[in-house]
């Protein structure tokens, strides 16, 4: 094991006028929350908006501070203690408590990749591509993206990949949703029905998960920013909730507007259900290609977060070498942990491709480990941090109760809906 840092990229001495800080500072926030939005996480909406019209809406609108307030706590810890998520938790709480959280990671792990890789092969089989040439293909893709590259590399490609989930929107403003039954949606949530509970678990478990904690605390101190760029870093942050939230609402309301008026008891367990059934209704164009550029994009973005969040966290708590600006000949065993997950997932996933049918469940599992993964973080947020930067007065108060909250109604959530099984 090598605890040796990383060095210090260029990138590092980010400085000049706001605007130019904030772009370059930029990156974190807005990759992870392009990979938060990822294949389960858009069958989970559809499949609200399908059963359910608009009354899981506003679920996503009052997420979108809570995913925020969340990942910034990421963003404090890692600006000013400089040590991933993993590592922190090492030398706050020791090694044992270390070793229990990463092991939530990577049961997390499993479940996003195997998601992302069935969204992959259900878009390259709705265009006619066998399923182990658009998986070897992604895999390739995939690990030349990371194994090749820096973080900044890493990062801009992450970016560019998830900007495809823009086609979301399209999708969305094509379906022509009925603004009298979107009114009425929002303002109707049938929290005492079990279905509704189990999806209202699977959504919040969509919004909030363990690598997205490691990668967002991970990547901002393997891009070492500073304490002068906090404020950038929020915004970043912030920015990225807004789109991320946004993107769940447009996949939401075009499976109410389109599959949900046609068929509401549709069971929508792959990419290539939602397209089929969206054909008939917005054509081909949109039902087919622009749905399933988007799922692409969302698909890639989030499996070089997850796989990296994985390498991360696993490398902070044994203290191998963990940093993208290693080679990877000098950090074997990160770039081996990243080469292992996306293989790893590809190659479960051709073997065995009706797991796809687990992708709600795999949302309400991250909304069962909330207690744990929320619990560390606020826990770190008053313990890890100087005096000066922990959670104090109103806003401490705040956080400790959208995370009780948040946990509390993802577990009721899901262990309710369990009897529907």
């Amino acid at each position: 094991m090598d605890d040796q840092a990383a060095p210090v990229p260029s990138h590092s001495r980010i400085s000049g006028p706001g605007w130019k800080t904030f772009l370059a500072v930029m990156g974190p926030g807005i990759v992870v929350m392009l990979a938060d939005t990822e294949v389960g996480s858009i069958i989970t909406a559809a499949q609200s908006g399908v059963q359910w019209g608009y009354r899981l809406l506003l679920l996503q609108i009052l997420l979108m501070p809570v995913l925020y307030i969340v990942q910034e706590l990421t963003v404090r810890l890692g600006i000013f203690t400089g040590k991933g998520h993993g590592e922190l938790i090492r030398s706050t709480f020791g090694t044992g408590w270390a070793w229990l959280s990463v092991s939530g990671l990577g049961v997390a792990t499993v479940g996003a990749l195997i998601t992302e890789f069935s969204g992959v092969a259900g878009v390259g089989e709705l265009f006619g591509v066998p399923r182990l040439v658009s998986l070897g293909i992604v895999t390739v893709m995939l690990l030349a993206i990371v194994l090749t590259g820096t973080y900044r590399r890493v990062e801009r490609v992450a970016i560019a990949l998830g900007l495809f989930e823009l086609a979301f929107f399209v999708v969305a403003w094509r379906a022509h949703p009925q603004s009298a039954e979107l009114a009425r949606g929002l303002a109707h949530m049938p929290i005492t029905n079990t279905a509704y509970l189990y999806l209202l678990a699977a959504n919040i478990g969509a919004v909030i998960m363990p690598w997205m904690i490691f990668y967002q605390q991970s990547a901002v101190a393997d891009k070492k920013l500073r304490p002068c760029h906090y404020r950038h870093a929020q915004w970043d942050t912030a920015f990225g909730a807004i789109i991320a939230q946004a993107v769940m609402a447009a996949v939401l309301i075009a499976g109410a507007a389109t599959i949900g008026r046609l068929h509401a008891n549709a069971s929508l367990n792959t990419i290539g259900d939602i397209s089929k059934m969206l054909v008939p209704v917005l054509g081909a164009s949109v039902g087919r290609v622009v749905f399933g550029f988007g799922t692409i994009g969302a698909a890639l973005v989030a499996a070089i977060v997850v796989s990296l969040a994985s390498a991360w966290g696993f490398g902070e708590v044994t203290g191998y070498r963990h940093s993208l600006e290693h080679h990877p000949l000098e950090a074997p065993w990160f770039y081996g942990i990243y080469t292992i997950a996306v293989i790893g997932g590809a190659v479960v996933v051709d073997l065995v491709p009706n797991l796809v049918a687990l992708n709600i469940g795999v949302q309400v599992m991250n909304a069962l480990m909330l207690p744990l993964v929320l619990g560390f973080l606020v826990a770190l947020a008053f313990k890890a941090l100087a005096p000066e930067h922990r959670l104090k007065g109103p806003y401490a108060w705040l956080v400790v109760a959208v995370s009780v909250l948040t946990a509390g109604l993802g577990v009721y959530g899901g262990i309710a809906g369990a009897s529907l099984f």
